[in-house]
């Protein structure tokens, strides 16, 4: 009787993603979609039950997002979502205006048609999430768009202190891109970085990231600004 097995017949496959890493991302949605919003407590118990997870993935998962600046421990309160800080959030628009305004700047320099190409593409999905109302795809696509700028230009260590702020940056952008007319101005602004790079216009493309940023960043102040710092519980 023949007993040898192909390796590859039995062989365990490691899942795509664990249960731990499914909840982060169902709370990191949550939060950043606003389903929990700013002040909100967040019941280890009833985060269980949610979830169907045990307390132990909900304790990893809650730590981890107050490493990226999404939940906060107060004493005798327990986890909260973070308040978003109005001098935090300006900061945070000036590094991407600075790195992003960089970036665009190389690719126009560049003069690469495959570039444009795929910030076009980043573009259509935009508008295109807008219209199907679907605002996680609307992130999706955008910070689709910025992994271009960078990648395009070989600008790993610029793309890596973004990266590290995505978190935090989606959280302001799930803020800015439900405003009125957002839906028009922000992919817009986004064409004319397009068009600059297009040219081989590197001050122009400069100029347009950064008046994109800036109009985010005056939007995201507006909003942070008329907000309630009174927690629901």
């Amino acid at each position: 009787m023949n007993t040898i097995l192909q390796g590859s017949t039995i062989k365990v496959e490691r899942p795509a993603k664990t249960l731990r890493e499914l909840a982060l991302e169902k709370v990191r949605e949550a939060i950043v979609s606003g389903h929990f919003r700013p002040g909100d407590r967040l019941v280890e118990r009833d985060l269980c039950a949610q979830l169907g997870v045990s307390r132990t993935i909900v304790r990893e998962v809650l730590r981890h997002l107050e490493s990226e600046g999404l939940v906060a421990n107060l004493p005798n309160k327990g986890p909260i979502v973070a308040q978003l800080d109005l001098n935090e959030a300006r900061q945070i628009y000036e590094i991407r205006g600075a790195l992003e305004g960089m970036a665009a700047r190389l690719c126009a320099e560049r003069n690469d048609p495959a570039i444009v190409a795929a910030l076009e593409k980043s573009l259509h999905g935009i508008r295109q999430s807008y219209h199907d109302k679907d605002m996680q795809g609307v992130l999706t696509h955008t910070s689709a768009f910025y992994q271009t700028l960078f990648s395009s230009v070989e600008r790993t260590v610029a793309w890596g202190i973004v990266n590290l702020l995505t978190v935090r940056i989606n959280h302001l952008r799930s803020m800015t891109i439900k405003t009125e007319s957002r839906n028009i101005d922000g992919p817009a602004q986004m064409e004319k970085i397009i068009e600059a790079i297009r040219k081989g216009d590197g001050e122009a493309a400069y100029q347009a990231a950064m008046k994109h940023v800036a109009s985010a960043s005056a939007i995201a102040e507006a909003v942070l600004s008329a907000q309630s710092p009174v927690p629901r519980v």
